[in-house]
């Protein structure tokens, strides 16, 4: 598992370290291609890992392959960039046609899983209006959450008992689990996050 991590981490991060913020990781691929060539060794669905959803189901991150996955990591006590973050993935959410939202997953993982247990992911969901099927929250163990957060560049510590400092990074990946796009930053235009998720769409 160590070495499957480090290979994925070592893989993405330095890829989206080649590129600007709001940039799409993958352009040099056709989003046709980048669903029907399975580049295992840079799919999130390779990682041996358990989440927890909201509704306190076990999963592995393959059973999500298939979907497209928009991805964000907050945490739910958040009051400064995390309400940011999920306003900007519910302005994505709401550009998607609804013959397309079905294709759709957006994922919200928490960096603060003793905090948020599936109880709280619940009524997080609940207070946000994302209890549809589309929505999803996920925790994991604090080490698995380090190395994921790792394998999607995004950089957080612990500042306060309460706090966090966090990248704000939303990633898009492809149905085969590659990442193909990264936005970065508050409020950006999501032209480009949107469109990638649509061109993917029309090719499954």
């Amino acid at each position: 598992m160590k070495a499957l991590i480090k290979i994925l981490v070592i893989a993405l991060v330095i890829t989206s370290c080649k590129n600007n913020k709001n940039t799409n990781i993958a352009s040099d691929i056709s989003p046709k291609e980048a669903v029907s060539n399975e580049i295992l060794e840079l799919s999130i669905f390779n990682l041996p890992s358990t989440w927890t959803t909201q509704d306190n189901v076990d999963i592995e991150l393959k059973s999500l392959k298939g979907d497209i996955l928009v991805m964000v990591m907050i945490y739910t006590t958040c009051k400064a960039a995390c309400p940011r973050l999920v306003s900007d993935m519910r302005n994505i959410e709401a550009q998607i046609p609804k013959n397309n939202k079905g294709k759709v997953k957006l994922i919200l993982v928490s960096i603060d899983p003793e905090t948020d247990t599936p109880t709280r992911l619940k009524a997080f969901a609940k207070e946000n209006n994302m209890e549809s099927e589309q929505w999803l929250f996920l925790r994991s163990s604090i080490e698995m959450t380090r190395e994921f957060a790792a394998v999607l560049a995004v950089n957080y510590k612990k500042i306060s008992p309460m706090d966090f400092s966090h990248s704000n990074i939303i990633s898009v990946f492809d149905t085969n689990g590659v990442m193909v796009h990264q936005q970065e930053g508050l409020g950006v235009d999501n032209k480009e996050t949107v469109k990638t998720i649509l061109d993917l769409a029309e090719t499954n």
